[in-house]
């Protein structure tokens, strides 16, 4: 029971982390907030400790996959940005 009170506070942190990332996706907050609670919705009933581990597994890896999308469109704006200032 404590493995998975843990695995609990695991997977409430990773949606909290997910939630926080979906504020700035392209979509929109709300589009990412719906998609977000049906993903884990859909998983609600694992119990399994070692399925809920991939779970979170794929979860950080879609954390690390919004942060690259993030860096990178802030990355182009400045790029953007520093070569439309050379062209005037």
């Amino acid at each position: 029971v404590r493995m998975a009170s843990s695995l609990r506070g695991e997977v409430l942190n990773l949606y909290k982390n997910l939630l926080y990332l979906g504020r700035e996706y392209p979509k929109g907050a709300d589009y990412f907030r719906s998609r977000l609670k049906a993903a884990f919705l859909k998983n609600k009933d694992v119990k399994d400790p070692e399925k809920i581990k991939q779970l979170i597994a794929r979860g950080e890896f879609v954390i690390k996959e919004l942060e690259a999308l993030y860096f990178l469109r802030k990355y182009r704006a400045l790029k953007q940005r520093y070569y439309s200032d050379n062209n005037q």
